[in-house]
């Protein structure tokens, strides 16, 4: 059992490890490629179809070599997914045009308890009181870290609240399919990025001409900002199999909660790369996340404890002593009746 459970735990944390590194390496290079002082790329939404398209030739290389297998879910759900998805990255990029960062932030950190609600609703999932208390503790730690000035309207609170639902909705749905169709999490990925590239490069420059009011075409491009639009992708790459991976072993709740830990790689490579003021608030919001990532890790194992021994409990497959003592009070009292035999002739 211990001889099985180790690799186990040893690709769970490959998985994590992935998403963390990739996710906070991919944050990085889209800063140097977007940020004014960089290449001043500010087309985010086309970048995403751009990230996309390059997961998908991944997955139809892939598919194509025989390193996965391909199996059958209907389009309605890949693009009902891709639909979601795309609301999603819209939401969130026009949640960041027209919000505060500070109610940008407070919109992410909802959707921790919107996940677990959804859940509760969709697939009727309950909490113990130690995965709630660790949860709050998270979002109390990440939101002393990054929440600053809260100013919000009324167009920003509703692309707020698309942005965190179709999010929610999304990370939820791909554990779902995964477990309704017994797809692996890349071969998913590889059916739902094609639809979401095609999508995304079509409507994408529009979306970015009304969040930056410019188009795609106007935009110079150098050998360091296609560099830079490269590394990005190949990221997106290892970005996007890991979130499906990690959904898939675990859940969105878990992915959300431990997903945090890039926010806290953030700050800390912000302050060390790009000299980003870093505060006494800060460090100590860093402290009190990492902390309830320590302590929803600690709960988690707890459940699963609880659960494993639930489903171990002995099964009652013989009679007690006293249910064998009233069987033979019955027996007894029965009354007997005379069988008569029948002499066989010679």
């Amino acid at each position: 059992m211990g001889s099985e459970m180790k690799p186990r735990a040893v690709s769970d944390v490959g998985a994590w490890a992935m998403n963390v590194i990739s996710s906070v390496g991919i944050i990085m290079a889209n800063k140097q490629l977007m940020f004014s002082g960089g290449y001043g790329f500010s087309f985010a939404t086309t970048l995403t179809g751009f990230h996309f398209t390059v997961t998908a030739l991944v997955g139809l290389v892939s598919n194509a070599a025989g390193y996965s297998a391909s199996k059958h879910v209907p389009l309605w759900e890949l693009l009902w997914f891709s639909i979601v998805a795309n609301m999603s990255i819209t939401g969130m990029n026009f949640s960041l045009m027209l919000n505060s960062v500070g109610f940008y932030q407070i919109s992410k950190l909802s959707m921790i308890p919107v996940v677990c609600v959804m859940e509760w609703i969709l697939h009727n999932k309950h909490y113990s009181k130690e995965v709630k208390m660790a949860v709050v503790v998270v979002v109390i730690g990440v939101g002393v870290c990054t929440v600053t000035d809260v100013k919000v309207n009324a167009k920003g609170f509703i692309c707020a609240c698309v942005a965190v639902l179709s999010t929610s909705l999304q990370q939820i749905s791909i554990g779902s399919l995964q477990k309704k169709y017994s797809i692996g999490s890349f071969e998913l990925l590889s059916k739902t990025a094609p639809i979401q590239a095609i999508s995304l490069l079509i409507f994408g420059p529009f979306v970015d001409y009304y969040l930056s009011g410019k188009f795609i075409t106007t935009y110079k491009m150098s050998y360091g900002a296609l560099i830079f639009i490269l590394l990005s992708c190949s990221l997106a790459v290892f970005c996007n199999v890991s979130q499906y991976l990690c959904i898939g072993r675990f859940s969105a709740v878990s992915f959300q909660v431990l997903g945090h830990m890039k926010t806290v790689c953030v700050l800390t490579l912000g302050w060390l790369i790009f000299d980003s003021e870093l505060t006494i608030k800060n460090i100590m919001g860093m402290f009190i996340a990492v902390l309830g990532m320590i302590i929803y890790s600690w709960a988690v194992e707890l459940e699963k404890q609880a659960n494993a021994k639930a489903s171990t409990l002995p099964v009652k497959h013989s009679l007690t002593e006293e249910e064998i003592r009233l069987l033979k009070e019955g027996l007894e009292e029965a009354p007997l009746k005379d069988i008569k035999l029948g002499d066989t002739k010679a």
